[in-house]
């Protein structure tokens, strides 16, 4: 089929290999541009890849659109009420990415306790010319606590792991989960006791209004200054400002933060300089699998709603 008859799809390009080749002679790809251009009232579609922002502003620019499709579960960057009230479905990739994002969350954990990322770099270094069993000591991770704040498919998933390390496992959420508790052997704690029991911190929040500035100076406070936190959510839901501060100033053994706020950081923010912090560039569900599976859901949910039939894959 003539590209110029393929439906027209407004993405934030490029979209990846995956992508590309399973929406090959299927549909033609916009740049995000296209928004503002002439034609654009013959969009029919909306492909997330990234973060870029849809809103109904933008929806408004695209009276044709029937469907807006996220490459991901987390759709904090749609506004998916103002997609509903003018009948777009929107789809997410759930469930897919919940094993490598626990996976990514429980090396994080380890490489904060074990202190990973500074051994790298001292070993490569310099400095290292003689083996020195007091230098670089770290928290054991095996047989200490672990409070995971948000027991969804991801913390259930960390809950999971963390039991092979004979962890005590306390958790907090916005409604109890009795049949996890069962399961997992988990215990319900408030947010507040869980941060001062926890000798890890583990985020795995969705980013909405009442988990935005979630972890700030005062539930930092609260940790232990042997604590380490880790951020797999959203990097809105902490004060960057004032976990920069805490690490600082060694009120926290250490942080490791998979996502940031914005991201990337501007290369001279000061948490950057910090050797007690390590930050990786959103690696959640960055495995092959997992994201060839993501690129398969996030174009079943385009391809089916560009037909009109229910998204196999929808925010509700």
């Amino acid at each position: 089929m003539s590209s110029a008859l393929l439906p027209r799809v407004l993405a934030d390009l490029p979209v990846g290999p995956v992508v590309e080749e399973l929406v090959a002679g299927k549909v033609a790809l916009l740049q995000w541009s296209a928004a503002d251009e002439p034609g654009a009232d013959r969009i029919e579609a909306v492909l997330t890849y990234g973060h870029p922002t849809v809103n109904g502003a933008l929806l408004d620019k695209l009276p044709q659109a029937r469907v807006v499709s996220n490459f991901g579960v987390g759709v904090d960057h749609i506004d998916v009420p103002a997609a509903t009230a003018r009948n777009i479905p929107v789809g997410n990739t759930p469930g897919v990415l919940d094993g490598a994002t626990a996976d990514l969350a429980f090396a994080l954990m380890l490489a904060a306790g074990r202190r990973i990322v500074e051994g790298d770099r001292y070993a490569r270094g310099p400095d290292f010319l003689r083996y020195d069993p007091s230098y670089m000591l770290g928290r054991e991770v095996h047989g200490s606590t672990v409070g995971i704040v948000g027991l969804g498919r991801i913390g259930e998933q960390v809950a999971r792991r963390a039991r092979g390390f004979d962890m005590t496992v306390l958790y907090c959420n916005r409604k109890r989960k009795p049949a996890a508790e069962a399961a997992l052997g988990v215990q319900h704690a408030p947010l507040a006791a869980l941060l001062a029991e926890a000798d890890y911190v583990v985020l795995t929040v969705p980013l909405t209004p009442e988990t935005r500035g979630l972890i700030g100076r005062a539930e930092l406070a609260r940790m232990k200054p042997t604590a380490s936190l880790i951020n797999v959510a959203r990097g809105a839901v902490i004060d960057l400002e004032a976990v920069t501060e805490a690490l600082a100033n060694r009120k926290l053994h250490a942080a490791a933060l998979d996502v940031t706020d914005p991201e990337p950081l501007p290369r001279d923010h000061p948490i950057l300089k910090l050797p007690n912090v390590i930050i990786t560039p959103h690696l959640g569900s960055a495995t092959e699998q997992t994201r060839r599976r993501m690129a398969e859901m996030a174009i079943e949910n385009l391809m089916a709603g560009l037909v009109g039939r229910p998204l196999p894959f929808q925010v509700k």
